[in-house]
């Protein structure tokens, strides 16, 4: 009997930690069309709702849902993800936090409309339209989370070289620090469930982080970053990019008050779908993809996921050009590389941008400096944090007396100061070779 009456005590403590949780709400950002995690997400939206049977839900994403680089969106003017917003909104409350990939295929006045006939509020309360002085996006809204009601605000980057070029001269972006401290107090304070979504990095979301009452559900993004930072009661977390983690947040009484913990879940491109949303991916990508993105560039042993296949792209021009070391901005990358073949739509998935790659030198401490920064994850120390990530691969060991040859793409030697600070190398244009190129390089021959 004794085996019996220990499952029974287990099986009444599960019970019990269930019954703690008042409400559940699950948080995804930088998703730029995704479409081989996205009926995934959803699927473990149904299964977390099946495991908490009366437990109130929410669904929050913060911004950067659209991607112009995929040429089925773009084609399809975002039939996918709008199909999204709608499953997700007949599930749950779901709010969408602007970012600056919202406008890829529509103005952000009738993006916005097009998103709320889904039944999904939108907030972003610091973006204004140039012509009208007037608001796209509400700055907060509310949540029901039973018998709580949440406060949910917005916040979006005023980096207007990060939106497309066409939507640029309709906006009016207000800096996300100055309207943080002009705005939240009367937003979040006093607040039973303060939740603020911000689509604006790390460096900004530092001096916004102060602004919060204790106890705020802070969820990040932009920097394509993933973490979770506790900050008294406040739970201050970035979810990382295309989907291959989406964060879970249980809301649960303590002496206190009501506390939030968050779990930070993988998603894979074999998970459970949701067969509806599913087969609207496969029937977009059968009517969209032209010959030219079904054309095999190369062949994987293995499927790399996300994180993997930007080390794999970052080693793969390193390889190119010879050199002893490579650093690329992290949001360079996207998607990541399926077992077998890879097609060009794949690898572009995979490789947001093209460009040459340029090669600098630099001494052993000024590469000791660089790599401190750069491969920012769950166990980078808060403090050493920083938005603009470099995915980096060198040698084990470095000498810090010695001198090294570092490549990096267009992008980052152009941003050099951003990205690699003091220690920025003069970088050098090696036009004859470029990153897509040297990834199919890379990449086993198609078979």
């Amino acid at each position: 009997m004794r085996p019996f009456f220990a499952a029974l005590l287990f099986l009444l403590a599960g019970i019990g930690r269930a019954a703690e949780v008042e409400a559940i709400v699950f948080v995804a950002g930088d998703m730029h069309s995704a479409y081989d995690r996205m009926a995934q997400f959803v699927a473990r939206i149904d299964r977390v709702r099946a495991e908490n049977p009366g437990v109130p839900l929410a669904i929050l994403i913060d911004g950067d849902t659209f991607e112009l680089g995929n040429a089925v969106a773009r084609r399809s003017e975002g039939a996918v993800e709008f199909a999204l917003f709608a499953a997700l909104a007949q599930r749950a409350p779901t709010v969408l936090n602007l970012g600056n990939h919202e406008p890829e295929f529509f103005d952000l006045t009738e993006t916005v409309s097009r998103v709320r006939a889904t039944g999904v509020a939108v907030v972003g309360g610091n973006v204004r339209d140039r012509a009208t002085g007037k608001v796209f996006a509400d700055a907060s809204v509310r949540v029901k989370l039973g018998a709580r009601e949440a406060t949910v605000v917005g916040i979006t980057t005023d980096r207007l070289a990060t939106f497309r070029v066409a939507v640029r001269p309709t906006l009016d972006l207000s800096d996300p620090v100055v309207w943080a401290k002009q705005n939240l107090p009367a937003l979040l304070q006093n607040q039973p469930l303060p939740i603020l979504l911000t689509h604006v990095g790390v460096k900004a979301d530092r001096a916004i982080l102060p602004l919060v009452p204790d106890g705020t559900l802070f969820a990040g993004a932009h920097d394509h970053l993933r973490f979770v930072h506790h900050e008294g009661r406040t739970v201050y977390f970035h979810s990382g990019s295309w989907t291959e983690f989406v964060s879970i947040a249980r809301l649960r009484p303590t002496a206190a008050g009501p506390n939030w913990e968050v779990e930070q879940v993988r998603l894979a491109a074999d998970d459970p779908v949701d067969e509806e949303l599913a087969q609207l991916i496969r029937a977009t990508l059968a009517q969209q993809l032209t010959s030219a993105e079904t054309v095999v560039v190369g062949h994987t042993a293995r499927a790399l996921g996300p994180t993997d296949a930007a080390t794999f792209v970052v080693e793969a021009a390193r390889q190119a050009t010879g050199v002893d070391a490579a650093a690329i901005g992290g949001t360079t990358f996207g998607a990541g590389l399926p077992a077998g073949d890879v097609s060009r739509f794949a690898l572009d998935a995979c490789v947001r941008f093209d460009g040459a790659l340029f090669v600098g030198e630099v001494t052993g401490a000024q590469l000791q400096k660089i790599l401190a920064h750069a491969n920012q994850g769950p166990d980078t120390p808060f403090a050493a944090c920083e938005g603009e990530n470099l995915i980096a691969v060198a040698p084990t060991s470095i000498n810090p007396e010695k001198r090294y040859r570092l490549v990096t793409t267009d992008w980052g030697a152009r941003n050099a100061k951003n990205y690699f600070g003091d220690a920025a190398p003069a970088f050098a244009e090696r036009p004859e070779l470029k990153l897509k190129a040297a990834v199919i390089a890379a990449l086993a021959p198609a078979k």
